[in-house]
């Protein structure tokens, strides 16, 4: 099978799933910028762990090493692999965490807004300020009942954590963006059921308006909930309602942002049956915003849209945006399938 997907006639490609894709696609990448990296378990697109971090564009590696151990982050199990969604998000957005004017302009686009003021989310490793923040999940508060014991959260694992987050001011007062990253996710069979009684015990008094997000429903229970990616996106919308009921850091409001790139069909699948029979659509992202009591709390939008504009005015000759138009080559399909 052809690894060079770019040489791949668009016919072919197409017939692919974007999982597979992708798969060639990191394979071919890797040959080419690494070709003596140790394959983990023989996968030609998965690294050693103590490689993973040549899997981030060439100006994080060190800075994101400093930001994880600074702030006792764990990095995700599958962090090693070149389709990790953590890795995807960090080779976007930390370049830009001191960059607040791109910034602004991602932000606004993606919330359709006047580009807004930003705010500085927390220090990075050498003490500047970052106007992103990563494995966010509630600055230090037990927002969702998921401490153990009364022990401190460790972002990134065992809680509820976005996998960024931003903060702005517009001329309504200052505002969190909590966002989502995928790349080539896609889900079907329930959570394991083991953990449902502990799930109900933190979740079923701040699931439902008032004091939570979704609308009240008879025909709508937390379990619905229990299959992904319906289990994050609540959990996420959840976070985003109790900051803003306890105006974190003065915020104003608080929502949730989900990012994807446009040819991952699979992830917007409705894999809810109970869910599923409420016919309020067979997108999983239209239907969960339906479900809210604020639909307008919830925005998704795909990778392209949001970050094409700015790779394209960085030019190939800023080391951020040729990073990544070589490295996610599904960016150039956009073009691609236009013409």
């Amino acid at each position: 099978m052809d690894t060079q997907p770019e040489n791949t006639p668009s016919s072919r490609r197409s017939s692919l799933t974007f999982e597979v894709g992708e798969r060639l696609r990191q394979t071919a990448f890797l040959d080419e910028m690494l070709p003596a990296r140790t394959c983990f378990q023989n996968s030609p697109y998965r690294v050693d762990p103590s490689e993973k971090a040549q899997l981030l564009a060439p100006m994080i590696r060190s800075t994101a090493a400093q930001y994880f151990c600074k702030y006792k982050i764990s990095w995700h199990r599958h962090a090693n692999h070149a389709l990790s969604s953590q890795q995807c998000c960090l080779n976007f957005l930390m370049p830009l965490a001191e960059q607040p004017d791109r910034l602004s302009q991602l932000i606004g686009h993606a919330l359709d807004i006047r580009p807004p003021n930003m705010m500085p989310v927390e220090d990075g490793p050498d003490g500047r300020p970052w106007y992103v923040g990563f494995e966010w999940n509630g600055g230090g508060h037990d927002y969702l009942n998921e401490s153990k014991n009364g022990k401190p959260l460790q972002r990134g694992a065992n809680s509820t954590s976005a996998d960024a987050v931003v903060r702005f001011c517009t001329d309504q007062g200052p505002e969190f963006l909590l966002i989502e990253w995928k790349y080539t996710e896609k889900y079907g069979a329930p959570i394991p059921k083991s953990g449902n009684s502990e799930r109900c015990r933190r979740y079923a008094g701040i699931a439902f308006n008032p004091k939570g997000p979704l609308k009240t429903n008879p025909d709508l229970n937390l379990t619905d909930f229990f299959y992904e990616p319906f289990y994050q996106l609540l959990r996420q919308q959840m976070l985003a309602h109790q900051m803003q009921l306890a105006q974190h850091d003065g915020a104003r409001r608080v929502r949730v942002l989900h990012i994807s790139p446009a040819g991952n069909h699979a992830l917007h699948r409705v894999t809810s049956p109970p869910l599923r029979e409420l016919g309020c659509g067979t997108d999983a992202f239209d239907l969960f915003r339906s479900l809210l009591v604020r639909p307008n709390d919830f925005v998704d939008r795909t990778i392209e849209e949001l970050f094409l504009p700015t790779l394209r005015e960085a030019g190939e000759d800023d080391p951020w945006a040729s990073y990544l138009t070589r490295r996610y080559r599904f960016l150039s399909d956009v073009a691609s399938n236009a013409s």
